[in-house]
């Protein structure tokens, strides 16, 4: 089937973030005691369970609960100033399939851990792949056609909505794109929108159920090969 858009995850697709995010809810948890094991979060993450049930059920109020993701908050964006996120070839392929396809970002990521990551903070700029970077040209962002982050739309994956609004903005059919992802959370959301999905291996969410992907890649070299020579 030709596809003429592509419509990219971004957590552990264009970046691997997902180990980092998890380490900062454990360590707010865990000031409560209270124990997140890293298998029982991807189960929960399949199907959007939001991890904070553990504190309110632990006793945590609503306004507790804030305070518990504000400080995951800032130490997620701590670790992704501290640690390595890049994974190989991904800024290659991206260009490579820019000139023949539209692109998108569609992340559940939040507007200012996304800004960070790709330096988009204003002005030049480290972005965290490395480079210099500049508001108007970081990295894989350049290339994009199109970004839809978390403040975009209400209902975050598993729900459709995320790649509706994709396929709304683009003014396409869900037969035109290909949504690439690497968590059944994702492919549940593209699946609901009509959309084929491609799962991007990724040892992070090996172990969720991709049984209904239409595609499987070990990486994205072999999807940029997959979707130039189709």
């Amino acid at each position: 089937m030709a596809y003429s858009h592509s419509l990219f995850d971004h957590d552990g697709v264009l970046v691997n973030t997902e180990p980092l995010y998890l380490q900062a809810i454990q360590e707010q948890l865990a000031t409560l005691g209270v124990v997140l094991t890293e298998a029982d979060y991807i189960q929960n993450m399949a199907v959007g369970v939001d991890p904070w049930m553990l504190a309110r059920n632990a006793g945590c109020d609503e306004a507790a609960v804030d305070q518990l993701r504000n400080a995951r908050n800032a130490r997620y964006q701590q670790l992704l100033q501290n640690r390595p996120i890049r994974i190989a070839r991904v800024n290659a392929v991206v260009a490579n399939l820019a000139t023949q396809f539209k692109l998108a970002i569609v992340t559940t990521s939040r507007d200012a851990d996304f800004d960070l990551i790709h330096g988009l903070d204003g002005g030049l700029n480290q972005g965290l792949n490395g480079d210099p970077k500049t508001k108007h040209a970081p990295d894989v962002v350049r290339h994009m056609d199109l970004i839809l982050k978390r403040s975009h739309y209400t209902n975050s994956k598993p729900d459709p909505e995320p790649y509706m609004l994709a396929l709304a903005r683009f003014g396409i059919a869900p037969t035109q794109a290909l949504v690439i992802e690497d968590s059944e959370r994702g492919l549940r959301s593209a699946l609901a929108a009509g959309i084929d999905g491609a799962v991007i291996d990724h040892p992070f969410t090996a172990a969720q159920n991709f049984a209904k992907a239409r595609y499987r890649f070990a990486n994205l070299k072999a999807l940029q090969e997959f979707l130039l020579n189709h």
